[in-house]
């Protein structure tokens, strides 16, 4: 069904609920559907929206951001940049983040993933994940022509065909980015012809969740819930907002038994006879485990909600990617999003060329891309000095995540701890340009920080001391929570973070004035150039970090899985059960104990699919479900990375 109302879900008997129609939401919903013996319904907060041509446009995107399909959530004031808060985009819309997401498509490096296995998360290295990345892509191949003009080159042998989420490279570039490649090797940076193989280390060509044919967004929504959407045992409610994971007491454990949701105004309750899959992202999950009493006491308490789960790893270890946007004026003839933006008549002609040809700048995505290990510029043995400070500093009881953090400073490990990319346009929010004037911006984004920080549900009003309002309000999920990621903050690296973004600075720049990506700059803006006759590279950018950091919007680890410490150390076991409850599991990108070095959404939709396997596993155990899909097809198929995810 498609688009169900309010009474259609309420009368629906699931077996499995799905909390967050998102990036893996959808996956988990789409997949599980597939059985006909598993009934599944979908909870999502926003709207069902396909042709917004903000969301599906290709070049046009940003434009959603801060709109009515982001939850516009923001951070705390940052003590780490200045005391400034920054936004904090998610998305709330079908498809979640993958509708307002740069469509950059990558991996992590192999020892990303074999990270979180070496934690005791079974089945969760490279090797395991690797047939849910493929399983959920269907890679459109370049043709020679543009491999030989834009470097775009790929390895068939570690990309999935078939798979639901469309991904091949941009039909437009930016001007830039014929100069990239050549640029970067006369830095010693060579090309990677295969950077989806366990190593994106090298510059590179990205590729790009972008249909083929009509070159529109390719995400969770319009690849893998319209496809099925009128499938009889597949119910979505959107514009609903889950308040509360229900659950009851049997003895020593809790076990769900529904879930209470706000739809029009009014809170409704929907039961479930097997699992609750909260995917509401590394904001919103957390969010939700805690308002159905699922957290620390501390803050439940606080909240006005009574203390079902103890654990106080809710909500904790949120990692994210930091960034900075060096900003260079370019060659005035260049086109620019931002001319579109300013001149109707360059839009419409845009827009026309969209219309009829599928090409032209509202195709163009950032796409020059490189990362590096600090050891490409910054001297080992000072890396080793300051990895061996660290495990000075707390050298019983450092955590093996943090250790593993350390060992990639300390050891000769070839990863992308820094990413770069440039294109044409101004991407910081901090600087104005100047009418008549172009711009491209240098991206930096730190992969691994050392910065942890937390996302939890606010103090109630009666708990925070404000008059006139009623003893033990209760927190609801309207409440917007308290997002402090601890920007370059914490006795556990904090500082060695903003060290390291200021001295991979000095990188960013060099890069733009290296020829031939040089011939295209006039001069660096932001932070402004050093006069003629002094020494570029001895330009310090201390402050200019401090005061311009900004968030990549890769949000990770809030309900991670605890792997060998279990409960001491995370929120789900690995096959995403929340530990102390039965019938309940998260499944989405706050699950993951450590961050990677990539755009998050690959993974995400590689865990939605390993997630919705584990379901399938384990509800065939159970003894309640069949083996096979709605067309007969065994549950080995799903193990192997053959379904498509189409519609039925």
């Amino acid at each position: 069904m498609h688009s169900n109302g309010l009474e259609a879900f309420l009368s629906s008997k699931f077996t499995h609920i799905v909390v967050g129609g998102g990036t893996a939401g959808l996956v988990v919903a789409s997949r599980l559907s597939e059985h006909h013996d598993i009934r599944v319904g979908v909870l999502e907060a926003g709207t069902t929206t396909y042709d917004d041509p903000r969301i599906t446009v290709p070049g046009r995107l940003g434009e959603t951001l801060g709109s009515e399909y982001d939850w516009q959530f923001e951070t705390t004031k940052q003590p780490g940049l200045g005391g400034r808060s920054l936004p904090f985009p998610r998305g709330k819309v079908l498809g979640g983040t993958s509708a307002l997401n740069f469509m950059t498509w990558n991996r992590g490096c192999r020892e990303d993933y074999d990270a979180w296995e070496k934690l005791g998360n079974e089945g969760w290295g490279w090797d395991g994940l690797m047939p849910y990345f493929k399983k959920s892509e269907n890679f459109q191949e370049p043709t020679t022509d543009h491999q030989k003009e834009h470097q775009s080159h790929y390895d068939p042998a570690y990309h999935g065909k078939g798979g639901p989420v469309q991904i091949t490279f941009s039909a437009t570039y930016g001007a830039s980015h014929k100069h990239w490649h050549a640029t970067m090797h006369k830095l010693g940076i060579k090309t990677n012809c295969s950077h989806f193989s366990g190593s994106n280390v090298g510059c590179w060509t990205n590729v790009t969740g972008v249909t083929p044919d009509l070159r529109e967004r390719s995400y969770s929504a319009t690849a893998y819930y319209r496809p099925v959407c009128n499938r009889g045992n597949l119910v979505l409610l959107t514009e609903a907002v889950a308040q509360e994971v229900l659950m009851e007491q049997e003895g020593s454990e809790w076990v769900v038994k529904g879930v209470r949701f706000t739809h029009g105004g009014l809170d409704h309750t929907v039961k479930v006879s097997g699992e609750v899959i909260v995917c509401g992202g590394s904001v919103s999950s957390p969010q939700l485990l805690e308002l159905s009493g699922i957290g620390n006491p501390k803050i439940l308490e606080a909240a006005g909600i009574a203390c079902k789960v103890d654990n106080a790893n809710v909500g904790e270890n949120l990692q994210e990617h930091i960034m900075t946007a060096m900003i260079f004026e370019i060659d005035p003839s260049i086109v620019t999003p931002e001319d579109l933006r300013a001149d109707p008549v360059l839009a419409a002609a845009a827009d026309k060329q969209y219309a009829l040809e599928h090409s032209g700048p509202r195709t163009a995505i950032p796409s020059s891309m490189a990362y590096l290990p600090f050891a490409h510029f910054i001297p080992a043995d000072e890396l080793q000095r300051w990895g061996q400070a660290l495990l000075a500093q707390s050298p019983d009881n450092c955590k093996l995540r943090d250790r593993i953090l350390v060992e990639r400073l300390t050891t000769d490990c070839n990863l992308g701890q820094i990413e770069y990319l440039f294109d044409v346009s101004n991407y910081n929010p901090y600087f104005q340009g100047q009418p008549g004037k172009k711009y491209g911006t240098m991206l930096m984004m730190y992969q691994y920080p050392f910065s942890k920080g937390y996302v939890h549900i606010p103090a109630s009003a009666s708990s925070s001391g404000k008059e006139g309002e009623e003893a033990g309000v209760r927190v609801r999920a309207e409440d917007k929570p308290v997002i402090d990621p601890k920007y370059y903050q914490g006795p556990d690296g904090g500082d060695l973070d903003f060290q390291l973004m200021v001295r991979c600075q000095s990188f960013a720049d060099k890069i733009c004035r290296t020829p031939p990506l040089s011939s295209i700059i006039v001069e660096r803006v932001f932070p402004p150039a050093a006069s003629l006759d002094a020494d570029p590279t001895t330009y310090n950018f201390t402050e200019w970090v401090r005061d311009t950091t900004i968030t990549d919007w890769h949000p990770i680890g809030t309900c991670a899985m605890g792997g060998h410490e279990g409960i001491r150390g995370g929120v789900v076991d690995d096959r995403l059960r929340v530990y102390g409850v039965r019938g309940l599991r998260v499944c989405d990108a706050s699950v993951m104990p450590l961050q990677i070095a990539a755009h998050l959404q690959a993974t995400v939709y590689a865990i939605g699919e390993k997630g919705a396997n584990l379901l399938v596993e384990d509800w065939i155990a159970s003894g309640k479900g069949a083996p096979g899909r709605e067309e007969g097809e065994e549950v080995e198929r799903l193990v192997n990375g053959h379904g498509t995810g189409r519609g039925d």
